[in-house]
């Protein structure tokens, strides 16, 4: 039986716990916190919803990682959250030094996990838990794009009064506002979303995804939790299902798309081992130049996160 273990009890994290208890995939997940009773009590409180909403699978609030020992698959998504104002790459000094930690404490227990990296600016700290934990790249991975293309996604099923089910996306680069999607692979029940909506409306639609965090930052106060406690769930359920899906997924590429040793948003066969495959598309021109922006504005965080001298 596998086992999960989700680091952090914030808002995302305890999400993440509650998903994967609704889909009853293993017997327990662990939800791991600093504040043990934060995470003690947040268990308590799924475990009292199984009744309920009819699940079995128990939560374990703990703040100590000889719990995690011995684990398949750990959702990191500890680190402060956004304020209003601060953008993603605001959080780096506090949270770099958080998710280092964090993974070294998890590889001291278990041998060689799938290690899912939530915390924000997600690429860059999907690289220092790659760094930090020594695994090999397929094991290490950021979720970021399966959140941008529900996005997406949702609002193009808002405009074009469909239901999100019948449309699927696809999204590279950065996770913030250089982030690409890409209209030419959208499709609508396998037409081409083109066909059905306007440049310009389609293009403000791209627009206010790549600044869809910023967009709920501003109404709530603090970062997003149902939509991406979800997607990070729906890649443990993936991995633990050994289903193969393709997934847009923070990697390290090596020469993928032209780019070497940065981790940045691409497709990828997600399954049991993890990265399965990395799949390059034939992008044109102008989707070429916008993923090479990208890739740029996440290289030059990762140097801020290089000088720190973490690892």
């Amino acid at each position: 039986m596998s086992k999960v273990t989700v680091v952090g009890a914030g808002n995302v994290g305890a999400t993440v716990a509650n998903v994967l208890a609704h889909k009853d995939l293993v017997n327990e997940v662990v939800l791991l916190d600093i504040q043990g009773d934060l995470a003690r009590g947040k268990a308590l409180d799924t475990w009292q919803q199984a009744p309920i909403d009819y699940y079995s699978t128990r939560v374990l609030g703990t703040e100590d990682y000889k719990d995690t020992a011995n684990s398949d698959v750990v959702v990191i998504t500890a680190g402060i959250p956004r304020k209003p104002g601060m953008s993603r790459d605001d959080l780096i000094s506090t949270n770099a030094k958080i998710v280092t930690s964090v993974t070294k404490s998890i590889m001291e227990h278990s041998k060689s996990p799938i290690i899912i990296v939530v915390s924000n600016p997600l690429d860059v700290m999907t690289y220092a838990a790659y760094e930090a934990s020594g695994l090999d790249s397929s094991k290490v991975f950021g979720m970021a794009g399966i959140l941008d293309t529900g996005r997406y996604r949702a609002f193009l099923a808002e405009a074009l009064n469909v239901s999100p089910k019948d449309i699927q996306a696809v999204l590279m680069g950065g996770h913030g506002d250089t982030m690409v999607p890409l209209p030419r692979y959208t499709t609508v029940a396998g037409m081409p979303v083109t066909d059905m909506i306007d440049e310009d409306s389609l293009n403000a639609i791209v627009e206010r995804t790549k600044k869809g965090g910023g967009e709920l930052v501003k109404l709530m106060g603090t970062s997003a939790w149902y939509a991406p406690g979800a997607a990070a769930a729906q890649m443990v359920e993936v991995i633990l299902r050994n289903e193969n899906r393709i997934f847009p997924c923070c990697v390290r590429l090596s020469g993928q798309y032209g780019i070497d040793d940065l981790f940045l948003g691409v497709p990828v066969k997600l399954g049991r081992n993890g990265i399965e495959e990395i799949i390059e598309l034939n992008l044109n021109d102008d989707e070429m130049e916008l993923l090479n922006a990208s890739a740029g504005a996440v290289r030059s965080v990762k140097e801020v996160f290089d000088g720190m001298g973490l690892l």
